[in-house]
């Protein structure tokens, strides 16, 4: 059986490569890389910058301090869970400590920024804060995982929901995102939502504010801008948008940032599959908005908004024509 014609061009092309592929061209690659790379470390002040892994397993060990039974030692109990417990906390601690002084020198006007002993003590009152608040995070999460159980027929344990349910993973590395935004770091919580978009398929804004029994059904597609406030037992379906209309600029053309543009959903709203709201409006108590609906003004509490019902007609004999 003959060399196809095409695997003759494929073998000649990498032939030709080869002399290009040797140790000189491996070290002007490695020179042209290592030069912009050093140009953008002497801009940053020589600081290390935050790392996604880092923060990724601070997440993991954070959320085994919150659910230890769940997600550090289903075993331990006792004396046991304590000391697993505080070793797993101090782990957490010392980490959210040093991703937290990098976000901060990221953003310092001091030189030098990687050694700046107000980022330093910056980091140390935030992460202590954040430690502080971390029953009251249990707490709250605590009704995100009631409102996934109550609100889906399918859920067989609050174990369930809190194992399985991606919503419920989003909720939880928000709420933790959420507390970093309030203080003020900045690019922490926005890797930390960002990790949680890209393990779940669900976009929330660390800036967002979320209510108790919050709960995101499926969850894939779901995005909720960076000023969307959200009330109590309030329900989404999967593919929900909360997002902006349009985008203010000043005279420059320049995006003007911080402006409320994002809707507000006020308690025990629920939303459905593939609803797309849009703009500074708020969606009354107790509303209900279909699915796939496009809206852009404000409902009042109590409301039904759907899509019109389809019509359809027959074409038989000639009538329609």
């Amino acid at each position: 059986m003959g060399v196809s014609a095409e695997r003759v061009r494929s073998d000649q092309a990498v032939s030709d490569l080869e002399p290009r592929a040797g140790h000189g061209a491996m070290a002007r690659v490695l020179d042209e890389l290592c030069s912009v790379n050093e140009r953008v470390f002497e801009e940053r002040g020589r600081q290390a910058l935050p790392s996604r892994a880092a923060i990724a397993e601070l997440i993991d060990d954070l959320r085994a301090v919150l659910y230890p039974i769940h997600f550090g030692s289903s075993e331990a109990h006792g004396h046991s869970l304590r000391h697993r417990l505080s070793v797993r906390l101090d782990k957490a601690q010392q980490a959210l400590k040093e991703q937290v002084r990098r976000g901060l020198a990221f953003m310092c006007e001091h030189q030098p920024r990687a050694q700046c002993s107000a980022c330093s003590a910056r980091a140390r009152a935030v992460t202590d804060l954040v430690v502080s608040r971390l029953p009251a995070i249990r707490a709250l999460l605590d009704t995100d995982v009631r409102a996934a159980f109550d609100g889906d027929p399918a859920a067989t344990s609050l174990d369930e929901a809190l194992f399985c349910y991606p919503g419920v993973s989003a909720t939880l590395q928000h709420r933790i995102a959420h507390e970093l935004y309030a203080l003020g770091v900045p690019l922490i919580p926005r890797i930390i939502s960002e990790l949680a978009h890209a393990d779940t398929g669900i976009d929330i804004h660390p800036g967002a504010r979320i209510g108790p029994s919050f709960f995101i059904d499926h969850g894939t597609g779901v995005v909720i801008g960076e000023t969307s406030s959200i009330g109590a037992r309030v329900r989404l379906y999967q593919g929900v948008t909360l997002g902006a209309r349009s985008f203010t600029s000043n005279g420059k053309g320049q995006l003007i940032k911080g402006l409320l543009r994002h809707p507000s959903v006020e308690d025990d709203v629920v939303i459905y599959a593939g609803a797309t709201i849009l703009g500074p409006i708020t969606i009354g108590k107790g509303a209900t908005i279909g699915g796939n609906v496009w809206l852009t003004r404000s409902v009042p509490p109590g409301s039904l908004v759907r899509q019109v019902q389809a019509r359809q007609d027959t074409f038989e004999n000639g009538s329609g024509i």
